[in-house]
């Protein structure tokens, strides 16, 4: 079980497979997607080899990101690569929905079990202003479809003050009959966000007391759920997730290593800069990969570090997908 010096388990694994995205979302890539990294991307052989090495050391879920991971053809391939190894219950992918309606079926039919999707509003035109494309009820269809294939919805919502913060009740309203994951999730500040970050995080515990008092029953999190603090309601079918990175205590519950497109392993989202493993995921020798992995996890600090102002090498979210 790979576990680190304070004693955390990690049953998640965040693969990144491209840093390439197609949205200019104002909190990620305002200016659109910059090519800056060499696009030698991991190959289907290596996304197996790492799946294997990580599910032998007792991962039980792997969520497919990008840059947004649908750019790349191959990702029904990638999903049933996850899919088919042995001790792998869960595979799931986070994307911006651009075509979901054409893709949701292959994806489900590779073995897709879940998906994450961002919408940080229900209004087209905010919608539009945030990401750069008028796609909000393209989503919204692909989102009904992948709720009949079976496969469990969650809906991320960045928080930004002077964008969405009043768009609670549009929210809670969508999710009174429609059976998804709203999760709320607090603005990040990275290397590239400074100014924006300060003109709009907000805190989502305001949100947290509002559905306290409004009724809402906080869930007892599984071991390979993500970071969210989720609550559910009699009278609603969807629920509500808060992340909330600069609340105390956030990081003790961490259970998720990430790998980026280039085969670099981040012990954290905001770690000083990712841990280049790639020989070992290239050798055959997967033994070798599962050594270095339980070698360098030694080096996984107790926290992000975010309360100081520091945000290590991500300059920005699409580089490992969040």
């Amino acid at each position: 079980m790979l576990q680190d010096k304070f004693g955390r388990r990690f049953h998640y694994l965040r693969l990144s497979i491209t840093d390439v995205c197609n949205f200019s979302c104002e909190y990620c890539l305002p200016d659109g997607y910059q090519c800056d990294t060499p696009r030698d991307f991991l190959s289907l052989n290596e996304i197996k080899r790492i799946a294997s090495a990580f599910a032998q050391l007792g991962t039980s879920k792997i969520r497919i990101t990008g840059g947004e991971p649908s750019l790349r053809k191959d990702l029904p391939q990638a999903i049933r690569a996850c899919a088919s190894t042995p001790g792998i219950d869960q595979v799931a992918i986070t994307t911006n929905g651009y075509k979901l309606p054409e893709h949701i079926d292959s994806w489900v039919d590779a073995g897709l079990t879940s998906m994450n999707i961002s919408i940080d509003s229900l209004d087209p035109r905010m919608f539009a202003s945030i990401t750069g494309h008028d796609k909000l009820d393209v989503i919204l269809r692909g989102i009904d479809r992948a709720l009949e294939r079976g496969v469990t919805v969650k809906v991320n919502a960045v928080l930004m003050r002077h964008f969405n913060q009043h768009e609670l009740s549009s929210f809670l309203q969508w999710i009174k009959t429609t059976p998804v994951t709203l999760r709320f999730i607090e603005l990040m500040q990275t290397g590239d966000n400074q100014v924006f970050f300060d003109r709009n995080h907000t805190s989502g515990m305001p949100i947290k007391e509002q559905l306290t008092s409004d009724g809402w029953q906080q869930i007892i999190r599984d071991k390979a759920a993500g970071p969210a603090q989720e609550f559910s309601h009699p009278d609603y079918a969807g629920r509500i997730g808060l992340i909330m990175p600069y609340s105390k205590d956030f990081c003790a519950s961490c259970n998720r290593l990430r790998i980026s497109a280039l085969g670099k392993l981040h012990l954290c989202l905001f770690s000083e800069h990712g841990l280049d493993i790639r020989e070992y995921i290239t050798d055959d020798d997967t033994h070798r990969l599962q050594e270095e992995l339980t070698v360098l996890l030694g080096g996984k600090k107790s926290t992000h570090f975010l309360h100081d102002g520091y945000t290590g090498a991500t300059k920005h979210l699409a580089m490992l997908g969040g």
